[in-house]
């Protein structure tokens, strides 16, 4: 008898669903994507429709293999990819590979890995959703266009390798802008007073200045304060309104996927990516001992508040029973959704409630254990009673000003039994007092104070800004902000980000030639016309046309009309008095003469409070009394991306270079390293072969008669390729950011890479041909397998 065929994405979803059904189920995991656009051209037929050109994804080959011939032995072929544009789209493109061996094929979607959910799933087939991987193929193609479009112009007018996104440098924009709103910011100055004062009753207690004359306290200047506090000094304090009041707090609705990130980043410092990394495991299962593989949360990309019915009774059983009937609402809690939210999925709330977060503390890791804990405590206590608070607000009056006090007791932790304090509780309790009281003033306290600029973006509060903004959506959030990072447009600075230069002029062409494409109000708009394509309101390539239509025009224009770097400087070039305009190297920025190649001028700048450039004086080279062994000359500290070296004063006749440290006494030392290791013969001349390293920090091998010699190969890791029919070697290799990582040394005809030093397989799991060293703070050095979804890790004892 053959089986049924259940694809799903992951290999760890695998696991956990082939735990809980019978034997007439195979489970396989497509391991992601399997078909998209190719990666070395625009693969859209811009003159039809825009027909998108999907290929096999290189690395796949072996996985659709092995999904086909599970399709052909099926008698029905399941596919469960998670349940989004995204998953459709997955689901989409294995229908696709697998059609001309089994056309019996059905769509499944469930919020949970659970046996319920996934049987009630495959009670309830239905054929996959058109419309919806029309939205998700018209959103690719879109994002194609765009990268593959304005990147090359960048290339050419700012720096090479850089590049644009639809929605990537949007959010861009909305950095800069608040950062020029910044260096635009005055500071103004402003007093604030505090009286300590004290009653008949027990403790004394402080109050704020709060009116002057009737109308809000502004003090501005010194002169100001010191009037006012030698007026008010020997004044009379006495109390003259009361008000006491009950005020109640009620529980924040359980998390959707834009509220996990801020609070993950807020509470635990989590980036929105590792926010949704951590996420994704917890939503397809881990090992929890004797129960198994184990889902512990519903699928983490929703925008909805919504939760099932029985999930809203767990949780009512579990407060009943661990907290009491006190704690419970009158009425069950229903959230309302925000307008425009797509309500497909629920929140993101545990699977079950019942397994509560320190229960499994043992079998999680750290990072995981936090996220389960805030996603837990915050469903439960969204279901829970509100808190009560006793508020006491008293109003002083001391000649012509007003000061006031406001205190709080709690009366009831309600919801706050499980989340604690948010951060902004200050509860603090006055002594009794009465309407008529006279004060006795113990300390008068002022304090200068200045207007502080709009705060700049941390990763909550951006992904809070793209929210409201309706830039992009959900699934989103965390790659957006991730590729303004690894693309150097932003740095994180005390956890806020800051624009680099390249980020400032990125955002200002675009911004200049691509006004529509920048525009909040418009990148906002697209993404309800691509929810509309998904509700089948509008054809994607209706939608298509029209984009192309004003797209295509201002391409144009841009090409021809992007100027060469980025704002006006105001420096002029002092060998020929051309502008000099801001350029990137390989080692940062500096001012380039804009009469390039003509006139080669550059100066070294540095910005000041305001943003405005400033010219940085060349310093006097020091004297490094380290002579080259080659040539003889002085050698003289130079820079590059990697830090500071001994290069020769002779360069570029002569290319010697050398590590240096320097003793207490700051005096120089050349630092021998592995580059004078000989590890063999050159073929060319027959001199030594000497381990070097790159600008970038990659080792390869090279001939010390360099550069008489210039004989070179990379440095073998003596693992293969592990893609199919690949002959080649992988290599050390380090991008242009300095980071190493490992390559098969026939790209670009093969284009394998792993971040991580590998070492021959297979991985036990998936059966990968290479596996990798990792270290974490959370396992320390182990080894793991590199390909996507599979989550396999040698355990010690293995």
């Amino acid at each position: 008898m053959s089986k049924d065929l259940i694809v799903v994405e992951s290999p760890a979803k695998v696991k956990t669903i082939s735990k809980f059904l019978g034997k007439n189920y195979q489970v396989a995991a497509s391991v992601g994507h399997v078909r998209d656009l190719p990666k070395n051209k625009l693969g859209v037929d811009e003159e039809g429709d825009f027909t998108p050109h999907y290929q096999i994804i290189p690395g796949k080959e072996d996985v659709v293999s092995k999904l086909r011939k599970a399709a052909a032995k099926a008698d029905h072929v399941y596919l469960a990819p998670d349940p989004d544009r995204e998953g459709e789209a997955i689901g989409w493109h294995v229908a696709a590979i697998i059609k001309d061996v089994n056309e019996n094929v059905s769509r499944i979607q469930f919020n949970e890995i659970t046996a319920r959910a996934v049987k009630e799933a495959l009670e309830h087939p239905k054929p996959l959703n058109e419309q919806l991987f029309d939205s998700q193929q018209a959103r690719r193609i879109l994002d194609r266009l765009v990268g593959y479009k304005i990147s090359p112009i960048l290339w050419k007018k700012v720096k090479r390798g850089i590049s644009a996104g639809r929605v990537q440098s949007v959010a861009l924009k909305i950095v800069v802008e608040r950062e020029k709103e910044r260096r635009l910011f005055i500071p103004e100055e402003y007093w604030l007073f505090k009286a300590e004062l004290e009653g008949i009753n027990p403790p004394p207690f402080a109050a704020d200045l709060w009116k002057i004359k009737g109308k809000k306290a502004a003090i501005g200047s010194a002169d100001e304060a010191e009037a006012l506090e030698a007026s008010i000094k020997d004044a009379t304090y006495e109390i003259t309104d009361l008000t006491e009041k009950e005020r109640k707090r009620n529980p924040l609705p359980p998390y959707i996927t834009s509220t996990l990130q801020q609070d993950a980043n807020r509470r635990l410092g989590y980036s929105a990516k590792r926010t949704m990394t951590l996420a994704q495991r917890l939503y397809e299962g881990v090992e929890l001992g004797e129960k198994g593989t184990t889902a512990l949360i519903t699928y983490m990309r929703t925008d909805s508040f919504r939760i099932a019915n029985e999930a809203r009774d767990a949780a009512k059983e579990l407060i009943l029973d661990k907290y009491g009937k006190e704690f419970y609402p009158p009425k069950a809690r229903v959230f309302k959704s925000k307008g425009g939210a797509q309500d497909a999925h629920e929140a993101i709330r545990p699977v079950d409630v019942m397994i509560q977060p320190e229960d499994i503390k043992s079998f999680l890791p750290p990072d995981q254990f936090k996220v389960y804990k805030l996603i837990w405590s915050r469903f439960v206590a969204s279901q829970m009673a509100q808190a009560r608070f006793w508020d006491t607000v008293v109003t002083v009056k001391a000649g012509e000003t007003l000061w006031r006090s406001k205190g709080e007791r709690l009366l009831f932790p309600g919801f706050m039994r499980v989340t604690g304090k948010t951060g902004d509780e200050k509860l603090i309790e006055l002594p009794k007092l009465e309407i008529g009281e006279t004060l006795k003033l113990n300390k008068l306290d002022k304090e200068q104070k200045f207007t502080q600029p709009p705060a700049r973006y941390s990763e909550a509060s951006l992904v809070r800004e793209l929210e409201e903004k309706g830039i992009g959506r959900p699934s989103t959030y965390a790659a957006i902000i991730s590729t303004i990072q690894d693309r150097e447009y932003v740095i994180l600075e005390e956890k806020k980000f800051v624009p680099t230069e390249l980020g400032f002029v990125v955002s200002d062409q675009l911004s200049e030639h691509f006004k529509e494409l920048m525009d909040v109000g418009f990148t906002a708009a697209m993404e309800k016309q691509l929810d509309d394509v998904a509700e089948g309101k509008v054809l994607w390539t209706d939608l298509m046309r029209k984009f192309a239509d004003g797209f295509y025009p201002t391409l144009a224009v841009a090409q021809k009309e992007m100027k060469r770097g980025g704002e006006d400087t105001g420096v002029v070039c002092e060998k020929c008095e051309a502008p000099m305009v801001i350029k990137f190297g390989r080692t940062g920025e500096f001012l380039g003469c804009s009469s390039y190649p003509d006139c080669k001028s550059i100066v070294n700048f540095a910005r000041d409070e305001k943003g405005a450039i400033v010219v940085l004086e060349d310093e006097a080279p020091e004297d490094t009394g380290v002579v080259c062994e080659k040539c003889g000359k002085p050698m003289a500290i130079k820079r590059s991306s990697r830090g500071e070296f001994l290069g020769c004063s002779g360069y570029p006749d002569c290319r010697s270079i050398k590590n240096f440290a320097r003793d207490d006494d700051g005096k120089i030392e050349v630092v021998e390293t592995e580059e004078s290791q000989v590890v063999g013969t050159c073929p060319d001349c027959k001199g030594d072969l000497i381990i070097k390293r790159a600008r970038t920090g990659s080792r390869f091998i090279a001939c010390s008669n360099y550069p008489d010699c210039k004989f070179a190969k990379p440095f073998t890791t003596g693992v293969k390729c592990p893609r199919d029919g690949c002959k080649g070697d992988l290599v050390e290799k380090s991008s242009r950011r300095g980071k190493i990582f490992y390559s098969c040394d026939q790209y670009p005809d093969c284009d394998y890479a792993v971040w991580y030093p590998p070492i021959d397989g297979p991985c036990p799991k998936c059966n990968h041909p290479v596996l990798v060293q990792k270290t974490t703070k959370a396992k320390g050095a182990h080894v793991a397998c590199p390909e996507k979804g599979c989550g396999y890790v040698k355990e010690e004892e293995e």
